[in-house]
């Protein structure tokens, strides 16, 4: 299990990319914009430079849902190769099959 203020620190993470992407869009798109004046665009490089770095989504790190563990992550079922493991043995995970030869 991972520690409790890893994950919570995620959470946030999340949650404020999600409150900034608006904003960042639409500064992201002026900065990208070559029809603009580059003094223009400079400034909304700038505001974009202001906004919290963990409004990035590129901050927010893939975790398990069932342990919090950061490494070793499934996107499908969202959660790591352990967890599945153990979920799949234990018959909670329908379709699963443990492989043995």
């Amino acid at each position: 299990m991972a520690k409790k203020s890893a994950i919570e620190r995620n959470n946030k993470r999340a949650r404020l990319a999600e409150k900034y992407a608006a904003r960042r869009e639409k500064l992201k798109a002026i900065a990208m914009d070559e029809e603009l004046p580059l003094e223009e665009r400079f400034k909304a490089r700038l505001k974009l430079a202001e906004l919290p770095r963990n409004s990035a989504p590129s901050r927010i790190r893939n975790r398990c849902e069932v342990t919090g563990r950061p490494r070793g992550y499934y996107r499908k079922l969202r959660m790591s190769r352990i967890a599945l493991r153990e979920l799949g043995s234990q018959g909670m995970i329908p379709g699963l099959v443990k492989s043995s030869w």
